[in-house]
């Protein structure tokens, strides 16, 4: 099975030029794809949350990523996406240390932290 190496560069959290509202915010994480050692793909998803809800716990919309149609394990992808989005805000969070539900809201937020990740994909299973 081919493996994707993804390695995420930035966050910009909660930004209404992503479209939050009053009740979703809105995130985009970038990162590069690159597939068995193949020239890396830059690429970007959107990471949906319900305004008020636990950062910790609360279920995260993760879109597909743009730009790229190649093979793909979104399972896989989407824990990876959750799990740096949850490392940079959150209950221990290193960029914002959120705990629990509130009315806390900030909005464009930006983080530079580098994190890279492997995951098996499937030609079988493309994007979605």
């Amino acid at each position: 099975m081919p493996i994707a190496k993804i390695t995420f560069n930035s966050l910009i959290q909660d930004s209404q030029e992503y479209g939050s509202d009053d009740q979703h915010m809105i995130s985009r994480a970038f990162f590069s794809i690159e597939i068995d050692g193949n020239e890396a793909i830059e690429s970007y998803v959107s990471i949906k949350q319900t305004v008020g809800t636990d950062f910790e716990t609360a279920s995260l919309e993760v879109s597909r990523p743009y730009g790229y149609s190649g093979p793909f394990n979104y399972t896989a992808f989407r824990q990876i996406v959750e799990s740096y989005y949850r490392g940079l805000v959150g209950k221990g969070g290193s960029g914002i240390s959120i705990s629990g539900e509130g009315n806390i809201r900030m909005l464009d937020n930006r983080f530079g932290k580098r994190v890279v990740c492997e995951i098996e994909v499937s030609k079988e299973s493309p994007t979605w």
